[in-house]
């Protein structure tokens, strides 16, 4: 009888596990604003987060308008997968450098390229978004 009350025990439990909401990490978002001095026609602006033992991750590009830039970039927060269903997932995950460059749309060109400790450099504005504590200001003159 108790043989048969642990295997039913065990069958409700296992269906709970699967059956249940499974927790997720958060997408956060690293918002970079700035400005350009002395424009370059064609220019773009290209981020680049890096992880951790110089890991490459998510980048984008934007045309600078009138002087300025302001680009997004999402970024999962997931360390380590999870085990079960969602559950004992690691989160936590945040870049450690964000690279910003000012290229020729062609890539045929690099006038300007700066790091930013993200640690430093950035602070949280809101759940989940990171924003430079400084104006950015990148030279197309060189």
């Amino acid at each position: 009888m108790l043989f048969m009350a642990a295997k039913v025990f065990g069958s409700i439990l296992t269906v709970a596990l699967i059956t249940s909401t499974s927790h997720a990490c958060s997408v956060d978002e690293v918002l970079v604003k700035g400005r350009v001095d002395h424009v370059p026609s064609k220019a773009i602006v290209r981020v680049q987060l890096i992880y951790s033992k110089d890991v490459r991750g998510e980048f984008g590009d934007v045309t600078v308008e009138d002087g300025k830039f302001s680009i997004p970039i999402q970024f999962l927060t997931q360390l380590r997968g999870p085990v079960i269903n969602g559950y004992f997932e690691k989160c936590g995950r945040k870049p450690k450098t964000v690279i910003v460059t000012l290229i020729e749309s062609d890539q045929s060109h690099e006038y300007d390229n700066v790091s930013l400790d993200f640690g430093k450099d950035f602070k949280i504005a809101d759940s989940g978004t990171y924003i430079l504590r400084s104006q950015l200001l990148l030279d197309g003159s060189r």
